[in-house]
């Protein structure tokens, strides 16, 4: 027998909301528990229905966006699996879902299969990126490989490399690093592939999924 796994939708357009639902309905062992359009809304039905396995939440939404409401989700419900789902592609989006919980973050412009894989890894890995981090580094954080196997241990990295580090964790732009590290721009960047060497990484999404699976970053 075929075990069912529960999807929530959280997007407050209702075509997309209600597509996505129905797209969902036709995947193998996958259901549609309820949707919602906003994060308050997601809340209350929180309390009526069965919990969700994962939630599918748009990003841009009125009363309670969805920053707020994986926020929210990881503090009160931390075993439902957020699952980030967007027409916003840039870096900061992305790491600022990530620090608020997101464990994956796929565009409104994606293939219906990708949806299904992104679900799939979600449930069974832990992450879904796509290529914006390494599949190196998505292995080592959900324990697949020894992590000195392709990265140096986090006491190596420096002092002056923490600071960049937890910096790079936020929405500000490296030219903004460098004026609140009062160092150049080009210093800056010499931190960044330095620690992209150490963490194996290419991306600066990367560097904050590094961040965080190193305890060097808490969010």
């Amino acid at each position: 027998m075929i075990e069912i796994k529960y999807i929530a939708v959280v997007d407050d357009h209702v075509m997309v909301r209600k597509g996505l639902c129905s797209l969902i309905n036709l995947f193998p062992s996958y259901e549609v528990v309820f949707d919602a359009d906003n994060g308050n809304d997601m809340i209350e039905k929180l309390k009526s229905f069965p919990l969700p396995d994962i939630v599918l939440l748009d990003i841009n939404m009125p009363k309670m966006d969805g920053y707020d409401s994986a926020q929210w989700l990881k503090v009160n419900y931390p075993q439902i699996q957020v699952l980030a789902v967007s027409t916003l592609d840039t870096e900061a989006a992305i790491i600022k879902m990530i620090r608020h919980g997101a464990k994956g973050y796929i565009l409104k412009e994606s293939d219906p299969k990708e949806l299904k894989e992104a679900f799939d890894n979600v449930l069974c890995s832990g992450y879904h990126y796509n290529d914006a981090i390494t599949q190196k580094l998505i292995n080592s954080i959900n324990g697949c490989i020894s992590q000195d196997t392709f990265y140096e241990s986090p006491t190596k990295v420096t002092t002056r490399e923490l600071e960049f580090l937890s910096l790079a964790c936020t929405e500000k732009t490296y030219q903004e690093i460098a004026k609140e590290m009062m160092v150049s721009e080009r210093t800056v960047d010499g931190y960044r592939d330095s620690l992209f060497k150490k963490a194996g990484v290419t991306t600066r999404v990367g560097l904050v999924i590094y961040a965080i699976r190193e305890h060097l970053i808490y969010v």
